[in-house]
């Protein structure tokens, strides 16, 4: 008994990862995210660049956790905005310890997915999203074409049913190595209340604006008087203000009320549109919006 007393069982280490998902735009990287973290972390839509940030979304166990870096789609840029987001995506492959590499399982591997691919390491993770979509030749033949790129590991998923990522998971918790607790375990994500409900905003618009608009669209807290919580939401023309604005507030009015459906009861939501001139265009302005 006293030899039990001097030397204790120690604990189990801890262990964690940082884990960037990674692919071109709209092959449902932030729904993964959002599903493999069990909660809202990163807005989502249908059109290309949504996500602008790097979104660090966490899942916890109590000997471990994932920390998945959510990430800008990567594309050929037109603008000064492009170029930035393409280059906060890269950016992320000398940050973290595994990397996920996401492509569609209803279209066929093209050259986007190739330009990825060719920047990635041999110990790359390929996710073959939206299996719920696809038919089960067109998953075959996406993993057919995915092992060509002779990556480490394949999983076909789905980020709308949950289908095939509890394997997923696991063997992600099986990749990690002895390492600090980065987030408490209280906390899903790194994103401000300020940058949430501004992306909130932002993910309305896009689902109800059409054609070039959306990649024009930017928005920001400016104040937050909790209730009282003001966004601008910027447009890069005039003649974008009042499509935004819609027929007598008609879009806005949506827009607030979607957004406040998502926040604590009690939230007012006050919303103002400005025209800041081809901002996407600008480095200084791409800068102090947070991009």
């Amino acid at each position: 008994m006293i030899a039990e007393r001097d030397n204790p069982v120690e604990p189990p280490s801890y262990k964690s990862a940082f884990i960037t998902v990674l692919g071109r735009p709209n092959v449902g990287k932030s729904s993964l995210v959002n599903k493999l973290c069990g909660e809202k972390i990163a807005i989502t839509s249908n059109k290309p660049q949504t996500t602008r940030h790097k979104i660090r979304g966490v899942l916890h166990r109590p000997d471990a956790q994932l920390i998945f870096v959510d990430t800008p789609g990567i594309h050929k840029p037109r603008t000064s905005l492009g170029e930035r987001l393409n280059t906060k995506a890269v950016s992320t492959l000398t940050e973290i310890d595994i990397v996920c590499f996401v492509v569609d399982a209803t279209s066929p591997i093209g050259p986007g997915d190739r330009y990825i691919a060719e920047k990635l390491g041999l110990e790359t993770i390929v996710l073959v999203n939206k299996c719920d979509k696809a038919k089960k030749p067109q998953i075959a033949e996406r993993l057919l074409e995915a092992s060509e790129l002779s990556f480490s590991e394949y999983f076909p998923v789905s980020a709308k049913t949950g289908e095939g990522l509890p394997v997923l998971v696991e063997h992600l918790f099986g990749l990690t190595q002895e390492g600090p607790m980065f987030f408490p375990a209280e906390q899903i994500t790194d994103m401000s209340d300020r940058d949430y409900v501004a992306e909130l905003v932002r993910e309305q618009l896009l689902r109800i604006m059409e054609k070039e608009i959306p990649h024009s669209i930017a928005t920001r807290v400016t104040e937050w008087e909790w209730p009282r919580i003001r966004i601008e939401i910027l447009v890069e023309r005039e003649s974008q203000k009042g499509i935004v604005i819609g027929h007598k507030g008609e879009n806005l009015k949506k827009v607030g009320t979607q957004v406040r459906k998502q926040l604590a009861e009690g939230a007012y939501i006050e919303l103002q549109v400005n025209v800041d001139k081809n901002w996407q265009k600008r480095p200084d302005e791409i800068e102090r919006l947070g991009y």
